[in-house]
């Protein structure tokens, strides 16, 4: 179904091994050397998105071996974004690897800062996963430049001078340490300790992490996609957990099929063209972003919406638009289509087209991130246009505690822009069913074939409402206890 080449795709599991066993003779690699586990009890850190949705981060700590899976950046509350720039609790050049389920920010976005911090192992996932780091991670350091000498220039920044989190030559010597991993094969990690990575929707080269620690197999589910998605195919499901890490993203909500979301968009365009406005959509700019430009295509073509002028107004979106074509079997998106799609859309790549779009009031679709506006191009718009009533914003991602996103869908009626509040008069609609996460259903769904219970299970990843609905289904539909671990604690596993 998935990866019917992988040799096109990805190295093999022989180079993979020849590329671990290489890497322990190069210089800053020495970690890396073959160790036998002296006890038989494993130390899990909770460094990220427990208790809370953002800064994915869990190391696995077997007392030879110290392996991180996932490297995420914290997003929302403020208290949460503080602590991207405190160093996480634990002695970061001891770590040996990190392991990547996808490359969202919230999963990769705090990897130039682990190297900045002594960091000196490989970083592994798919290919997809690792082309998506890259883009995501440029990209976020040039936008943080670019508001650092805007904070700067403008004075509106508490620190003086106001500095990126991490720029672009960070970023630069983040990248050589990416090691690129096949899908659905075992792959030696150290002696007694392998990973398979599998695939699981929700974006492209999105996987969940087994991690066979000699003998005992730990599960991390990453983020789980949809069972039926416009563009990916249904997660696979793993067969074996005996300490089970699952998302809670939207643990007890459930969202309404993506078919029945597309006459809510057909709606929801035509009633702000009618009455002269546009319509703003703040998307993650991997997979969502293309999710939306087909759908919006696909109206057109089927003349549901007026011929108006479609925004592709980022950078990185058009960047992974490049990758759909590389990558042709891990998603469902026919060549001609996403052709066609691109030829419509005006893809906008530099600032100053940006500047000059923002003031255009002429009724258009505009497609930018970030997702839960946390920054990102869609901030210009919104400084220009969030005055307007005519307008619209449409949300069709989560929303995070804290964000401006959650706190416009709570009807805040002031943005801050930059170092300003702007008056905020736009209609706000919000359409769940294209969220690329698995709903309440479709992640009990997703633990269906585990064919043991597992001896601890961890919900991680969500807010204390959704975690707690989605440890109660656990126990309604299987009879399983599971805990909610909270940020920073250490769970000892025997």
């Amino acid at each position: 179904m998935v990866n019917k080449n992988l040799n096109d795709l990805v190295a093999t599991n022989e180079e993979i091994g020849l590329s671990i066993s290489s890497l322990k003779q190069k210089k800053g690699f020495g970690i890396l050397k073959i160790k036998k586990m002296k006890n038989n009890k494993i130390n899990i850190h909770f460094l990220g998105a427990a208790g809370t949705v953002t800064g994915s981060k869990y190391l696995v700590d077997t007392g030879e071996n110290k392996i991180l899976i996932d490297c995420g950046l914290f997003q929302g509350l403020k208290e949460l974004r503080l602590k991207n720039w405190e160093y996480p609790p634990v002695k970061v050049s001891e770590i040996d690897m990190v392991l990547l389920t996808h490359g969202h920010m919230d999963h990769t976005g705090y990897l130039p800062r682990l190297i900045k911090q002594g960091f000196n192992g490989p970083i592994y996932g798919t290919n997809p996963t690792l082309d998506i780091a890259k883009i995501i991670l440029n990209d976020s350091a040039k936008i943080q430049e670019q508001e650092a000498e805007r904070a700067n220039k403008e004075g509106y920044s508490k620190h003086s001078p106001a500095e990126p989190l991490y720029d672009l030559k960070d970023v630069e010597r983040t990248i050589p340490h990416f090691k690129a991993i096949p899908q659905s094969q075992w792959v030696p990690m150290f002696d007694g300790i392998k990973a398979r990575f599998q695939y699981n929707g929700h974006i492209l080269g999105a996987t969940f992490i087994e991690l066979d620690v000699h003998g005992k197999r730990f599960v991390f589910s990453g983020d789980i996609g949809r069972i039926n998605d416009l563009l990916l195919y249904p997660p696979l499901k793993p067969e074996k957990a005996d300490v089970l890490f699952i998302e809670s993203t939207y643990g007890g909500r459930l969202h309404p099929d993506e078919i029945e979301a597309i006459p809510q968009i057909e709606k929801l365009v035509n009633e702000t063209i009618n009455r002269g406005g546009s319509l703003f959509v703040p998307s993650f700019s991997v997979e969502r972003a293309q999710l939306m430009m087909l759908i919006f295509w696909r109206l057109l073509k089927e003349n549901k919406i007026p011929r108006i002028p479609m925004i592709m107004d980022s950078p990185m979106g058009a960047n992974v638009l490049e990758l759909f074509h590389s990558t042709r079997d891990w998603h469902k998106l026919e060549a001609h289509e996403c052709d066609e799609m691109c030829s419509y859309f005006t893809v906008v790549s530099s600032y100053r087209e940006t500047m000059e779009l923002r003031t255009d009031n002429k009724p258009k679709i505009v497609i930018a991130g970030s997702g839960m506006l946390t920054g990102g191009r869609m901030l210009n718009y919104l400084e220009t246009q969030a005055q307007n009533p005519n307008n619209t914003l449409l949300f069709v991602g989560y929303q995070a505690e804290g964000t401006r996103g959650r706190k416009l869908l709570e009807g805040e009626k002031d943005l801050k822009v930059y170092g300003k509040y702007v008056p905020f008069k736009m209609q706000v609609s919000e359409i769940e069913g294209l969220s690329a996460h698995a709903d309440h259903t479709e992640l009990l769904d997703w633990l269906s074939e585990i064919q043991d219970k597992p001896e601890r299970i961890f919900i991680i990843h969500g807010e204390k409402e959704g975690a707690e609905a989605l440890q109660k289904g656990i126990k309604e539909t299987y009879g399983w206890d599971a805990e909610i671990p909270q940020l920073y604690s250490i769970e000892s596993i025997k």
